[in-house]
């Protein structure tokens, strides 16, 4: 197994009561790597990812996690008591007791340092989205795994957020696992696609796989009338988040 690589799965399958859930499934996550996992309903997603995550086994195949892996989790969506008198510094600090330097610090990164003392159940659909990439953040995890992490997000929102896990991503040298429909956005905020209807129809590069009749096959409708962004590959991210490009000059970047 390369040295670089943090969770792979290998020759999944999984069955239930007589149906096929995934088939020969192979996947994997690197340093510094965000793969997206696309699919429609039913195409084993979440099946794969809690068998990813340990928290399901396999009819059959391998799951490699590297030994020192740390996994921050954030979830499609999560449930608040909405009478509970619940601050986000309180929120935070449900898992472990971290220090209110901790908290501040990985609330700025995420963009909401000013909500500390807010209560939960008043965060708009982005800001609490940004409060559970916190919270995972806090675990510094080398892999973040995030189920449709623009769930709920206008779009406005969403492109921000993406820009956001792209600026983890360099700043935390982490491999990002996500899960999203959200395919028109999510093309210009990922490494790999890997798209899955019960076995994986193809993966590759974004600008390979939005063309590859599997994908188009599965999401051509969907697409219609839709704008896909790209990731051009010819900028390298460094660790404070400045773009170098790698091929011209004057590539057209906006370099930070």
């Amino acid at each position: 197994m390369e040295s670089n690589i943090l969770l792979a799965a290998e020759h999944l399958h999984l069955n239930r009561q007589g149906k096929t859930i995934l088939s020969d499934v192979n996947l994997s996550l690197r340093e510094s790597e965000i793969v997206t996992l696309i699919g429609p309903n039913g195409a084993g997603k979440t099946s794969l990812i809690r068998i990813l995550l340990g928290l399901g086994e396999a009819t059959d195949g391998r799951v490699y996690r590297r030994a020192d892996l740390s996994i921050g989790y954030v979830p499609q969506r999560t449930s608040i008591n909405s009478v509970l008198p619940l601050r986000v510094l309180d929120f935070l600090r449900l898992s472990a007791r971290y220090s209110l330097e901790e908290i501040t610090l990985v609330l700025k990164e995420v963009g909401v340092s000013h909500i500390l003392n807010s209560a939960i159940q008043t965060l708009s659909g982005g800001e609490l989205q940004r409060v559970l990439l916190a919270r995972a953040l806090l675990k510094k995890p080398n892999i973040l795994v995030l189920d449709e992490p623009a769930q709920g997000v206008d779009i406005i929102g969403q492109q921000a957020l993406y820009k956001l896990i792209t600026a983890i991503r360099d700043n935390h040298a982490c491999g990002i696992l996500m899960v999203s429909h959200d395919l028109h956005l999510v093309m210009a905020a990922t490494d790999q696609v890997v798209c899955l209807n019960t076995h994986v129809c193809c993966t590759g590069h974004p600008d390979h796989i939005s063309e590859h009749p599997e994908y188009l096959k599965l999401f051509g409708d969907a697409l219609d009338g839709m704008a896909v962004y790209s990731h051009h590959h010819d900028h390298e991210h460094k660790l404070n988040g400045a773009i170098v490009c790698t091929h011209h000059k004057e590539c057209g970047h906006h370099h930070g």
